[in-house]
């Protein structure tokens, strides 16, 4: 019994004294192969929070991975075309871009849920959908048969309403307007009368400039302040009913991510997630301070759409989202999931932030 005793407390001495040294020891990846990868963007070069969030985003990647992953950014023009992104990730010419999922309309309908829907849901609803609502795991539906995997990557807030250089006093106005304007929203503009123009970043202002088109949206003051609209166009509208939480995507070749490690995918996964957090922080705590400097130092001429104008614009965004619903039954279906999440969050929303906002108001 003696050396039976002796013997199981020199094993157990033995584990803990393991345990202990495995506790203290630093934790080190496992060895294996690395990855250089390229990431291609929509972006012009050095725009604040879109391309320098991706480029963020590769550095995370590698800080997180210990340089198990590094990542090539190039803003849009210089590897593909700016709108040429979603094509060079699918057929696996880069492994990895920066976009947002409304220019991928043509391709399927179903993707522009996933950016920004007139009327819709916020960044807050927006993220909800996505990480708690069973929104993400539609959108990798939407993208599965182009062999891409998205995840979110950003979200710009509720963004301006646009510049113009005539006043919108009533729906009429629109009619003959010739705006650049992607996504649901551009289809809501054109079933208004307007003409709609789809421009990457990097060609906004001059196409604005030289009268190619009467008004531009783009995402807010950071920005619109940074691209100098306000030395083309005389009138800043708010607010920008038409993205009212604009969702920013990294999207992976499959074929690039699943050959991929699960800890390397969890590492570039928990990336984009950051950086969704961050680049909505960003937005949020400089556009204050970007509007007051366009309106006090450049005189820009803020101004509502009226009431009626909304009223106008919200009745053709119901009808023109359900036309593009009824193109095939994935847009169906995830307009029916959408329109289900944002009815839910609503009734919340109302005794939360809306009454908050209406108390402080």
């Amino acid at each position: 019994m003696d050396r039976r005793n002796f013997l199981k407390k020199v094993g157990v001495g033995t584990a803990a004294a393991a345990a202990a040294t495995t506790v203290n020891a630093p934790y080190v990846w496992p060895k294996g192969k690395t990855y250089l990868w390229r990431m291609v963007t929509t972006w012009p070069p050095e725009l604040p929070v879109l391309q320098t969030g991706a480029v963020r985003f590769a550095k995370r990647v590698e800080e997180m991975s210990e340089g198990r992953i590094k990542i090539e950014v190039y803003a849009g023009g210089e590897l593909v075309p700016p709108l040429g992104t979603f094509d060079a990730v699918s057929q696996g010419t880069v492994e990895c871009g920066s976009g947002a999922s409304y220019y991928w309309a043509g391709k399927t309908p179903a993707a522009q849920w996933f950016s920004a829907v007139p009327f819709g849901l916020n960044a807050q609803g927006n993220n909800a959908w996505f990480y708690s609502g069973g929104g993400l795991q539609l959108w990798e539906e939407v993208y599965a048969p182009f062999n891409v995997v998205p995840r979110p990557q950003g979200n710009t807030g509720v963004q301006m309403g646009g510049w113009f250089n005539k006043k919108i006093n009533t729906i009429d106005d629109y009619k003959g307007l010739k705006m650049r304007i992607p996504g649901l929203g551009g289809k809501v503009v054109a079933k208004a009368g307007g003409t709609v123009v789809l421009l990457a970043g990097g060609e906004i202002y001059t196409s604005l400039e030289r009268g190619v088109i009467d008004a531009t949206e783009w995402v807010g003051p950071l920005h619109d302040l940074r691209m100098g609209f306000y030395q083309a166009a005389k009138y800043y509208y708010y607010p920008g009913w038409h993205e009212p939480g604009t969702t920013l995507e990294v999207i992976f070749n499959k074929k690039a991510y699943d050959s991929l490690p699960k800890d390397l995918q969890a590492v570039i996964d928990a990336a984009a997630a950051e950086t969704n957090l961050w680049s909505l922080c960003e937005f949020e705590s400089q556009n204050g301070a970007a509007l007051q400097t366009l309106v006090n130092e450049h005189k820009v001429q803020l101004v509502r759409f009226p009431d009626e104008v909304l009223k106008a614009l919200r009745k053709l965004a119901d009808e023109t989202i359900e036309e593009e619903a009824d193109k095939d039954p994935m847009a169906r279906k995830v307009h029916e999931a959408f329109k289900a999440f944002k009815a839910k969050v609503g009734a919340w929303g109302t005794v939360s932030e809306g009454a908050y906002y209406n108390a402080i108001g």
